[in-house]
């Protein structure tokens, strides 16, 4: 009698699209939080079904075939419908408790977020909140947060998104570095100054060379891409910093330089998902920020 076709197994799909994208199955197994025998079992039954050998090893790493990359366009659409099922799913609960993951950066994390989370504590004591820092664009469409605290306005048009206003940033210093090196009196006096670059110093220097300030790469003896790192460098006194008033206002030991100058505005964007923004309880942490935040 013959046999009919083989019912698809979700599971290898998911391996599979782990293990092309992580290039590797120890790193495919931490993604999808499985044993690496279990993970590999699953890819090679899919091969098995399908007939074709959809990886080959260079060096450590995994490569995709040409089957396996035929494979991958097919996987991947289906893994964006399952995504949005799931979405879709989540959108529908109306219990106000469960996760919600907010991913924001590591000053907006450690400064301003612990009030508001007090205040959710308070209202939502069923909403559990995991935090992610990061300052990198994290996709919510992916489920790597259900909410994100972003300075840019994202584009993507699934998603919502709204602005919940600005952050003022100027010039900051220590005392003690202020005690050695003196107080800047005016934007020529910059020219000696030991300017800390946030994320490398090109950035930076474009960005105060465009207001005026006569800087150049020399001036900038440190540099670093973590928030409360880049805080802590210029508290110890290592140089003179560029952050927002609202966190500085926190450290009594800073002190503004140049507050005549215009602060440089950030922005604060607010986002989730359009199917997520139906949840009751994602909605609820949602509208806590937006109203409280800032």
């Amino acid at each position: 009698m013959k046999q009919g076709p083989k019912s698809f197994d979700w599971n290898q799909a998911r391996a599979f699209l782990a293990t092309a994208e992580e290039g590797s199955l120890s790193g495919a197994a931490r993604k999808l939080g499985q044993r690496q025998p279990t993970l590999s079992r699953q890819v090679s039954g899919l091969e098995t079904d399908l007939g074709v050998m959809l990886f080959e090893r260079i060096g450590r790493r995994l490569e995709l075939t040409q089957a396996g990359l035929e494979v991958l366009k097919h996987f991947k659409a289906m893994g964006a419908a399952a995504n949005l099922a799931a979405l879709a799913a989540t959108g529908q609960s109306q219990d106000i408790e469960g996760q919600v993951i907010i991913t924001t950066t590591d000053v907006m994390a450690t400064y301003h977020l612990p009030r508001v989370l007090r205040l959710l504590k308070a209202q939502a004591p069923g909403v559990t909140i995991n935090i992610v820092t990061s300052n990198e664009v994290h996709d919510l469409l992916h489920r790597e947060a259900d909410i994100s605290i972003r300075h840019v306005r994202p584009d993507q048009p699934d998603l919502v998104c709204r602005k919940i206003g600005e952050l003022s940033a100027q010039f900051y210093a220590s005392r003690e570095y202020l005690q050695s090196h003196g107080q800047p009196v005016a934007a020529a006096d910059m020219a000696q100054a030991d300017i800390i670059g946030f994320g490398g110093a090109e950035p930076m220097l474009s960005a105060l060379k465009a207001r005026g300030l006569p800087l150049t790469e020399k001036n900038f003896k440190y540099s670093c891409a973590n928030g409360t790192a880049y805080l802590a460098m210029v508290r110890e006194g290592l140089g003179i910093g560029v952050f927002e008033s609202e966190t500085a206002i926190q450290m009594p030991d800073l002190v503004p330089v140049l507050p005549e100058l215009d602060p440089m505005p950030i922005p604060v964007w607010l986002v989730t998902h359009r199917e997520l923004h139906t949840s009751r309880r994602i909605r609820v942490v949602f509208d806590l920020l937006a109203e409280n935040l800032l």
